[in-house]
């Protein structure tokens, strides 16, 4: 009886130390997308905590869990063309943290939010100004794809200064002032209506250049008619048409018969 009341004690006592090692060495879970951010004293380390279960020493060690999977952030920018007009874009950007450099990055910037706010909103919105104002409003329209490229190229290069990665980037909407988007619009129906004028001109001159060709085709079967009109050829005719009846013309002296030259004269 005695030896197991002493057996239950040191059982209680094993455990009673185990629950305290547990407690004096706790663990730290670093989730699936994530990446731990090791210190020590509060002073970040260069060891960064993958995905799973960590042990770490409590009160000297502390973990920020930062994502590293793409996030997306909206922006409106607006900037001003070359030629003075206003732009207003609504910009979607896919972006995440570089996973081998998520301990700088919170060392010098902060957790996602502070990433957001302080990096990413102000240089989407510098790239932004800068590659809007080398176009004109004109050229922002016809050219989208290029000024997306140009804004794409920019912004890479800015966020990887920063620790951070451009997944894509996408101009959602763009668009002008009021009194930019009547201008255009004026513009455009200025320029249809020059090219009906211009293709009712051109079918009034296509006309007319049928009349004179017509013309021309009438007068030259006119002259071919005429210049095949022999004297000949007109007496075989006065004699195909003749009844044989000669015409006669009572004179104040006597009847006079024609000469056939006369008669064909008279049958013309």
């Amino acid at each position: 009886m005695k030896n197991s009341k002493t057996f239950n004690h040191a059982g209680k006592f094993t455990a009673f130390l185990f629950l305290i090692t547990i407690l004096l060495t706790p663990c730290v879970i670093v989730g699936a997308g994530e990446r731990g951010v090791l210190m020590t004293f509060g002073e970040v380390q260069e060891q960064i905590l993958g995905e799973g279960i960590h042990l770490i020493i409590p009160v000297v060690n502390t973990v920020a869990k930062l994502s590293v999977r793409v996030q997306k952030q909206e922006i409106s920018a607006e900037a001003a063309s070359k030629d003075l007009q206003d732009v207003f874009t609504d910009v979607a950007l896919n972006w995440h943290i570089l996973p081998e450099e998520v301990n700088i990055i919170y060392q010098q910037i902060g957790n996602e939010q502070s990433i957001v706010d302080k990096i990413i909103n102000p240089a989407v919105e510098e790239v932004i100004k800068a590659v809007i104002a080398q176009y004109t409003a004109e050229e922002i329209i016809t050219k989208r794809g290029k000024v997306k490229l140009e804004v794409d190229q920019a912004l890479t290069t800015r966020l990887r200064n920063y620790h951070i990665a451009v997944d894509d980037i996408s101009l959602i909407h763009v668009h002008f002032s009021e009194l930019f988007g009547e201008a255009v619009e004026a513009k455009q129906i200025a320029e249809q209506d020059a090219k009906r004028s211009e293709f009712l001109a051109l079918k009034a001159a296509k006309e007319a250049e049928a009349k004179v060709n017509l013309a021309k085709g009438e007068a030259e079967i006119y002259k071919l008619l005429r210049d095949e009109l022999t004297k000949e050829l007109l007496q075989k005719q006065a004699i195909d048409k003749w009844n044989g009846k000669l015409p006669l013309v009572i004179g104040k002296e006597s009847l006079k018969i024609w000469d056939f030259s006369e008669f064909i004269k008279l049958s013309k």
